[in-house]
């Protein structure tokens, strides 16, 4: 029986942290034994943003580092760099003869970037739902690992499909999101605002690349209170963040301990976060190490990298081909 398709594919922008570990790679690692898996690193989409390409090279081999240190098997998914398949590029142009700007300009997160940047309106940011659907017909992907924030790209990428498929035959099929049956873990910033970023606030986020000390003082520093004032009392989402970060790198004996202290109001914060900061660098300190090593390997990274390239220009070839007969641009 033929595998489904899953593609999912992350921005060379900034350092992967432990929201992405919990609420992606993890799930993804696990993906790659029941379905045929593509992975890519989205250099052409971090040009809308990011057109200093001066430090592109390092972020896209790190990122693929550290992809490779939380469990990606490149002999078992398709780890490539967005650039090395043209076929995408061959697709987005086809997808934006069927994109309308008016559409295009509505998208929530154009108008953010717009008004974040005003000076720097480009058009690769206007058709970013068109690459980004190009990303996933290529492979004619069936499943598709999104965040809230991306839904509605995803939805897009179905309007484009339907688009083509209506105008020129079945070719497409629908691609829809895909959470691995199981509830996203939702990390928060160590400060108690909104999620980890990549790249804002740095100080309220722990990265797989910290180095232990840095974890340990990030950790001392996350938002905490005067603790409860009555027994079993519900805590605050940026209490309940750090029982939440315990849940995931404590032992059960050790979680049971702070959860008993905080419902019977003797917790002591202090200790819960040396705690929890110790078990955080047993965690993070084994990624750190094996990414700083693929790193500096460099013949195993081009490696990798061209074998996933491969891969992915086999598969994308099939569906260009497809494509062009379906258009009749086949001459």
């Amino acid at each position: 029986m033929q595998k489904e398709i899953v593609l999912s594919g992350i921005r060379p922008t900034g350092y992967l942290h432990l929201g992405n570990y919990f609420g992606a790679m993890r799930n993804y690692v696990r993906m790659q034994e029941d379905y045929n898996c593509y992975f890519f690193v989205a250099d052409w989409h971090s040009l809308t943003t990011h057109p200093d390409t001066k430090e592109l090279r390092d972020s896209v081999r790190r990122v693929i580092a550290e992809n490779i240190a939380c469990g990606l098997d490149p002999d078992k998914a398709a780890i490539y760099v967005q650039s090395d398949v043209p076929e995408i590029a061959e697709l987005y142009l086809y997808l934006n003869m069927l994109a309308y700007k008016g559409e295009l300009e509505k998208v929530p997160t154009f108008k953010d970037k717009v008004r974040l940047s005003p000076e720097n309106v480009n058009a690769g940011l206007l058709t970013y739902p068109v690459l980004m659907a190009a990303d996933i017909l290529i492979h004619r992907a069936v499943k598709v690992p999104v965040g809230k924030d991306q839904e509605q790209h995803l939805e897009m990428a179905r309007n484009f499909a339907e688009r083509f498929n209506h105008r020129y035959g079945e070719v497409f099929p629908m691609p829809r999101a895909f959470n691995f049956n199981s509830e996203l873990v939702k990390i928060m910033s160590l400060d108690g605002k909104g999620k980890m970023s990549k790249s804002e606030n740095q100080m309220a986020t722990i990265y797989l690349r910290d180095e232990d000390e840095l974890i340990l003082k990030k950790l001392k520093k996350a938002q905490t209170d005067q603790g409860p004032t009555g027994p079993r009392q519900e805590k605050p989402d940026y209490i309940q963040n750090l029982f939440t970060l315990a849940s995931l790198v404590s032992d059960p004996a050790t979680i049971d301990k702070f959860e008993t202290d905080y419902n019977n109001c003797q917790i002591r914060y202090g200790d819960f976060k040396k705690q929890l900061g110790e078990d955080m660098v047993r965690f993070v300190a084994p990624i750190r190490e094996k990414a700083l090593s693929i790193q500096q390997d460099k013949a195993y990274l081009d490696k990798i990298m061209r074998q996933g390239a491969e891969k992915a220009r086999e598969s994308a070839s099939r569906t260009i081909k497809i494509v062009r007969e379906a258009m009749g641009i086949n001459y």
